[in-house]
């Protein structure tokens, strides 16, 4: 991955002595498509109470919907769908059975072939006082490194996406506080996904990072 470099000054963040990602070439995980020269910043909802499909709802800042989630929790194998507003399939999740540090398998589109495999997610250890995940890509075969890194508290929603080892930041996650949160049982969280990186792939890392605590809690 190319250096990045700090990100324009009215880019969010700025004035923070932390790295944040702002990269040319695009960190393009899932599409290009989802990589955008200025920050974004996605509403996510988690339906805490329900146990149908489309339990995950993300909103852009004026309320549009961007991706659902949808899944079977108790199949066979724990498999989740990102989908597009209008419902086309962009990645399927798997939980990888037999794996010592919880695994998550990530595809292109509703496949779960190992052809289409993009990325895995995993503990970096089995017992963590705080979250943390790595996140290997599929060419990384070797694993001696991961290629980003989840850090912080899930139990206070407070999250932050690294490139690699480094102190670079690709997107930070927060809970959000609402009437509606308490009286619907509903989980509010807000992500900024910094420029240049893809929010699908931020998307996802915290769908799985959802996972991985809820089979924990």
């Amino acid at each position: 991955m190319q250096q990045a470099t700090a990100p324009p000054s009215d880019a969010k963040a700025s004035a923070s002595a932390v790295p944040v990602a702002y990269v040319n070439p695009t960190v393009a995980i899932i599409s290009p498509s989802f990589c955008t020269p200025y920050p974004v910043d996605l509403g996510i909802v988690r339906k805490v109470l329900t146990i149908t499909d489309g339990n995950f709802v993300v909103t852009d800042v004026n309320g549009n919907t961007v991706f659902k989630v949808k899944g079977a929790h108790l199949s066979l194998r724990d498999r989740r769908v990102l989908l597009d507003a209008a419902g086309y399939p962009i990645i399927t999740f798997r939980k990888k059975l037999r794996s010592v540090h919880e695994r998550w398998q990530v595809f292109r589109g509703d496949s779960t072939e190992l052809s289409s495999l993009v990325f895995s997610v995993k503990m970096s250890s089995w017992i963590q006082m705080k979250t943390k995940l790595d996140v290997f890509l599929a060419s990384n075969t070797r694993e001696d490194a991961p290629d980003f890194q989840v850090k912080g508290s899930w139990f206070e929603r407070s999250c932050v996406v690294y490139a690699g080892n480094s102190s670079t930041i690709l997107a930070q996650m927060h809970k959000k506080h609402t009437v509606s949160s308490v009286l619907f049982g509903k989980d509010n969280f807000s992500v900024t996904v910094y420029p240049g990186v893809d929010y699908a792939f931020i998307v996802a890392l915290i769908v799985i990072l959802d996972e991985i605590n809820t089979d924990d809690s």
